[in-house]
């Protein structure tokens, strides 16, 4: 079974959790850039965490369905419709054989994921199945997905899917919608934004005492503003230039989701999911693990605001936001019922 990608989006490439653990052989842990609507469209189809979806950013492909499947569409709100009628999105939706998901504009956020039950069963390379643009492997042909690439499936996607969407209605009805059915339910969004210009928490990065006094109170007092020419490597901001106090050199260091380098053009760089695994400008500010799955859902234009947070505080909001997400996706699961595929 497989699904055939009728058109293109502008952004969609086949992601899962990443290749952790392999920086210190040049491998970039890459993976999902809005981890936790990676996981809550998993378990909206019943999937584990590390199952393979397709990550769609800014906006999507259209897709054509060769047998019935189970999806679930989360993260970014999309203009997505099947067959011509609206997509219910962030609950499990059986899409029937011969339907065709067209995936358009994201309306909120950036960064969507469809998930599918079973997976994309793309090969894995070095234990994971999330594209590497860069390095042009993982995913579908390590690129993006283009018109008329095949995404395989497991073999009884169809199967799967039904059996598990009778089991979600086996406490409620289900909902017949154009080519597919829904449940009524459906998961809140965890990481898009509440407002206008969020404030991203920051611990202060080991080089931020190199910069001027100015430059170190305007990363927190400005607001900052994503370029366009921003990416699945990092994120340019667009605000006052950051000077540092005196020419310096620094040596190539560790890089990580979240860090906040300065070029020396002096406008500042988050380091999103594909970040390289060194880096040799001056860090500022590391972005918190907690807030960088938010950060990823800013498209291009959109604005932002640092604080400055100690590391025990970015410890309790990574706890607070981790034991969110695991009760969500209990809650979802429970759905299905207590039988495991």
């Amino acid at each position: 079974m497989s699904l055939r990608v009728v058109r293109a989006g502008v952004l969609a490439t086949v992601q899962d959790l990443g290749r952790r653990g392999m920086q210190h052989l040049g491998i970039v842990p890459g993976g999902a850039m809005d981890p936790v609507s990676h996981r809550v469209a998993n378990a909206l189809v019943g999937n584990p965490t590390e199952a393979a979806t397709i990550e769609i950013g800014l906006s999507g492909p259209e897709l054509a369905f060769d047998e019935d499947a189970l999806v679930a569409l989360h993260g970014a709100r999309f203009a997505a419709e099947i067959d011509g009628a609206p997509l219910p999105q962030s609950r499990p939706v059986l899409v029937r054989r011969g339907a065709c998901l067209r995936i358009a504009r994201a309306a909120a956020g950036c960064f969507g994921y469809m998930a599918v039950a079973g997976g994309i069963d793309v090969p894995p390379v070095l234990n994971s199945r999330s594209t590497y643009l860069a390095g042009g492997f993982g995913g579908w042909r390590g690129s993006l997905l283009q018109r008329d690439a095949v995404l395989p499936l497991v073999p009884d996607a169809a199967g799967l899917g039904v059996a598990r969407f009778a089991r979600a209605t086996r406490r409620r009805r289900s909902i017949a919608v154009r080519r597919c059915e829904t449940v009524g339910w459906f998961a809140p969004a965890v990481t898009l934004p509440e407002h206008d210009a969020p404030v991203v928490r920051a611990v202060e990065g080991v080089h931020a005492a190199l910069f001027d006094e100015a430059a170190r109170a305007a990363f927190f007092d400005e607001r900052w503003r994503i370029a366009p020419d921003s990416n699945r490597m990092g994120f340019r901001l667009l605000g006052p230039k950051l000077e540092l106090a005196a020419p310096t050199e620094i040596l190539s260091q560790a890089t990580c989701l979240g860090t906040v380098q300065v070029p020396p053009g002096g406008q500042p760089i988050a380091l999103m999911a594909d970040h390289q695994t060194t880096g040799g400008y001056p860090k500022i500010a590391e972005a918190i693990a907690a807030d960088a799955p938010m950060l990823a859902q800013l498209a291009p234009g959109a604005s932002l605001r640092f604080a400055a947070v100690t590391l025990a505080e970015a410890d309790a909001a990574r706890e607070t936001l981790c034991a969110r997400v695991d009760t969500l996706v209990q809650r979802i699961l429970w759905e299905f019922g207590d039988e495991g595929d």
